[in-house]
Protein backbone atom coordinates (compact mmCIF):
# COMPACT_ATOMS: atom_id res chain seq x y z
CA UNK A 1 0.00 0.00 0.00
CA UNK A 2 0.70 3.38 -0.16
CA UNK A 3 0.28 6.87 0.41
CA UNK A 4 -1.28 9.44 -2.49
CA UNK A 5 -1.83 13.38 -2.43
CA UNK A 6 -5.49 14.20 -3.25
CA UNK A 7 -7.20 16.91 -5.12
CA UNK A 8 -6.95 19.76 -1.82
CA UNK A 9 -3.51 20.08 -2.30
CA UNK A 10 -4.08 21.95 -5.74
CA UNK A 11 -3.06 25.47 -5.37
CA UNK A 12 -2.15 24.95 -1.68
CA UNK A 13 0.93 22.56 -2.03
CA UNK A 14 1.78 22.97 1.36
CA UNK A 15 5.46 20.96 1.62
CA UNK A 16 5.32 19.97 5.35
CA UNK A 17 5.07 16.46 4.78
CA UNK A 18 7.82 16.93 2.06
CA UNK A 19 10.27 17.46 5.66
CA UNK A 20 8.90 14.38 7.39
CA UNK A 21 9.34 12.08 4.65
CA UNK A 22 12.35 9.25 5.29
CA UNK A 23 12.56 8.24 1.77
CA UNK A 24 12.35 11.16 -0.57
CA UNK A 25 9.13 10.20 -2.63
CA UNK A 26 7.53 13.48 -3.52
CA UNK A 27 7.61 15.09 -6.26
CA UNK A 28 7.09 18.82 -7.26
CA UNK A 29 4.53 20.35 -10.19
CA UNK A 30 3.65 23.45 -10.79
CA UNK A 31 0.63 23.88 -8.26
CA UNK A 32 0.77 20.35 -6.14
CA UNK A 33 2.66 17.62 -4.72
CA UNK A 34 2.49 13.63 -5.36
CA UNK A 35 3.89 10.96 -4.05
CA UNK A 36 5.47 8.58 -6.25
CA UNK A 37 3.98 4.96 -5.43
CA UNK A 38 6.90 3.06 -6.43
CA UNK A 39 9.08 4.81 -3.77
CA UNK A 40 6.46 5.26 -0.48
CA UNK A 41 6.94 3.22 2.11
CA UNK A 42 3.61 3.32 3.69
CA UNK A 43 5.39 4.45 6.83
CA UNK A 44 2.50 7.37 7.45
CA UNK A 45 4.61 10.16 8.38
CA UNK A 46 3.10 12.39 5.99
CA UNK A 47 -0.29 12.03 6.48
CA UNK A 48 -0.62 14.11 9.45
CA UNK A 49 1.58 16.93 8.73
CA UNK A 50 -0.64 18.02 5.85
CA UNK A 51 -2.12 20.81 6.98
CA UNK A 52 -5.10 21.13 4.38
CA UNK A 53 -5.71 16.97 4.94
CA UNK A 54 -4.61 16.29 1.22
CA UNK A 55 -3.08 13.28 1.82
CA UNK A 56 -4.55 9.66 1.85
CA UNK A 57 -3.73 5.75 2.72
CA UNK A 58 -4.77 4.46 -1.02
CA UNK A 59 -6.87 2.10 0.79
CA UNK A 60 -8.80 5.30 1.90
CA UNK A 61 -8.92 7.61 -0.90
CA UNK A 62 -12.16 9.00 -1.03
CA UNK A 63 -14.27 7.93 -3.79
CA UNK A 64 -14.53 11.08 -5.75
CA UNK A 65 -10.60 11.41 -5.93
CA UNK A 66 -10.04 7.77 -6.81
CA UNK A 67 -8.28 9.23 -10.07
CA UNK A 68 -5.69 10.21 -8.16
CA UNK A 69 -4.21 7.13 -7.27
CA UNK A 70 -2.95 6.82 -11.39
CA UNK A 71 -2.54 10.36 -11.30
CA UNK A 72 0.31 10.56 -8.23
CA UNK A 73 1.99 7.97 -10.44
CA UNK A 74 2.23 9.35 -13.87
CA UNK A 75 2.81 13.16 -12.20
CA UNK A 76 5.46 11.61 -10.73
CA UNK A 77 7.41 10.24 -13.57
CA UNK A 78 7.61 13.07 -14.81
CA UNK A 79 7.92 15.76 -12.37
CA UNK A 80 11.19 16.88 -10.59
CA UNK A 81 11.90 15.26 -6.86
CA UNK A 82 11.52 16.92 -3.85
CA UNK A 83 13.20 16.79 -0.80
CA UNK A 84 13.45 20.54 1.13
CA UNK A 85 10.50 21.96 2.62
CA UNK A 86 9.82 25.23 0.03
CA UNK A 87 7.26 27.97 1.23
CA UNK A 88 3.57 27.46 0.36
CA UNK A 89 2.06 29.65 -2.50
CA UNK A 90 0.88 33.24 -0.92
CA UNK A 91 -2.93 32.30 -1.43
CA UNK A 92 -2.52 28.71 -0.20
CA UNK A 93 -5.15 29.68 2.40
CA UNK A 94 -7.90 30.72 0.42
CA UNK A 95 -7.88 27.66 -2.20
CA UNK A 96 -8.37 25.01 0.96
CA UNK A 97 -11.33 23.10 0.91
CA UNK A 98 -12.25 24.64 -2.59
CA UNK A 99 -14.46 21.65 -4.38
CA UNK A 100 -13.40 20.86 -7.89
CA UNK A 101 -9.79 21.96 -8.12
CA UNK A 102 -8.84 18.81 -10.64
CA UNK A 103 -9.64 21.39 -13.52
CA UNK A 104 -7.29 23.87 -12.20
CA UNK A 105 -3.85 20.84 -12.09
CA UNK A 106 -1.10 22.10 -14.05
CA UNK A 107 0.76 19.42 -15.49
CA UNK A 108 3.60 21.52 -16.93
CA UNK A 109 6.33 23.58 -15.59
CA UNK A 110 6.39 26.86 -17.04
CA UNK A 111 8.98 27.59 -19.39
Amino acid sequence: MTFIVGENCIKCKHMDCVEVCPVDCFYEGPNMLVINPDECIDCALCEPECPVDAIFAEDEVPEDQLQFIALNAELAAGWPNITEMKPAPIDAEQWDGVPNKINLLERDWPA
